[in-house]
């Protein structure tokens, strides 16, 4: 009879624990998605999306835009300095350099 009503005294605790227990099972992985770490089975197997060719090609026609952005933003990057340069000259300085480069056409 004493131990029916320990049980009885101490449900609602166990019952707090197994809730205790499920919450931080449900943050802990909340952070590692969030975070970006892969989940994991209990055996310690990855759960994540698996590689695939299609996925794998995306990535390197990514990878292979990603190098032609760079290089045209290299270039631009290039043409602002010089207009930069053209709007702080002097203009006497520009004028003499607009000059020279027209007389080099003209040879």
């Amino acid at each position: 009879m004493e131990k029916l009503i320990f049980i009885r005294d101490m449900a609602p605790v166990f019952a707090l624990l197994g809730l205790a227990a499920i919450g931080g099972w449900v943050f802990t992985t909340w952070l590692r998605v969030k975070h970006g770490y892969p989940l994991e089975t209990s055996w310690g197997k990855a759960v994540g999306p698996v590689t695939s060719t299609e996925t794998t090609e995306r990535l390197r026609m990514l990878a292979t835009e990603n190098a032609q952005l760079r290089a045209e933003v290299g270039s631009l990057k290039d043409r602002v300095a010089v207009l930069e340069r053209i709007a702080t000259d002097r203009s006497s300085q520009l004028e003499s350099q607009i000059e020279a480069i027209r007389g080099d056409r003209v040879n």
